[in-house]
């Protein structure tokens, strides 16, 4: 995963088969269907990024490390496309919500549940992903955080799965809360892995695209329309 298009493929490939081992434990269909479209929606990215041409250039010498691309860059991807599967999940949460006359309170619980599950499993390897990269970057640039932007989308995607986690034990947010929360994680997940690309500054700054600026936007835009639908009353239109 040298540029934003391999990295885009990659993202839909570990969604979907995080997906399919989460489906062997609940086997409901949710989490199949949730890595479907996951897997679809980033390989349209991908599509998009190798029609309009990716502009990452050649990577630094300083970076072409084979062991740290294996390690830092693919745990730290797995950790966006977790964040990502989590985040698809939190929208069936809503589309079931608005849309199934008779709802299954079990069948949302169990959606609820493998949300919280996939949230810990990207939480794991987001940190470890991010501890790496500082690793990498003390033998690189001879400091382990700098708060370069792209450190700083690392570091949020690891507290917002901690902050999701630690609400649910807490008891501060139930089923709804951590459904809509998963969903925005996908805003966050989002802006660290192409928003930072966009400020054009800062040594992770990579791959700057004008019309990514527009996409990202009214995904971003689609993701907050959800999470305000999650909040209405169920199939609202019929009160």
């Amino acid at each position: 995963m040298t540029n934003l298009y391999s990295s885009a493929v990659f993202v839909g490939w570990a969604a979907a088969l995080v997906g399919l081992l989460a489906e062997r434990v609940h086997k409901r269909g949710f989490a199949a269907a949730s890595a479907c479209l996951t897997g679809f929606t980033t390989l349209l990215v991908a599509h998009h990024l190798t029609g309009s041409g990716d502009t990452m250039e050649m990577m630094r010498a300083v970076l072409d490390s084979n062991f740290w691309l294996a390690t830092h860059v693919v745990a730290i991807t797995i950790g966006y496309s977790a964040a990502f599967l989590a985040g698809a999940l939190g929208i069936a949460w809503v589309a079931r919500r608005h849309l199934v006359a008779e709802p299954d309170p079990e069948a949302s619980k169990a959606l609820s549940s493998l949300a919280y599950g996939v949230i810990a499993f990207s939480l794991l390897f987001s940190f470890v992903g991010t501890m790496l990269g500082g690793i990498w970057a003390d033998q690189s640039w001879g400091r382990f955080w700098g708060w370069d932007p792209k450190e700083n989308g690392a570091l949020l995607i690891v507290l917002w799965n901690a902050l999701i986690l630690h609400a649910r034990w807490g008891g501060f947010a139930r089923e709804r809360g951590i459904m809509l929360m998963a969903v925005f994680g996908n805003v966050i997940t989002a802006l660290s892995w192409f928003g930072v690309n966009m400020l054009g500054i800062g040594l992770h700054s990579y791959g700057f695209m004008d019309k990514a600026f527009w996409w990202l936007s009214a995904f971003v835009a689609s993701q907050l329309l959800i999470i305000a639908l999650g909040r209405l009353p169920p199939r609202f239109w019929e009160d």
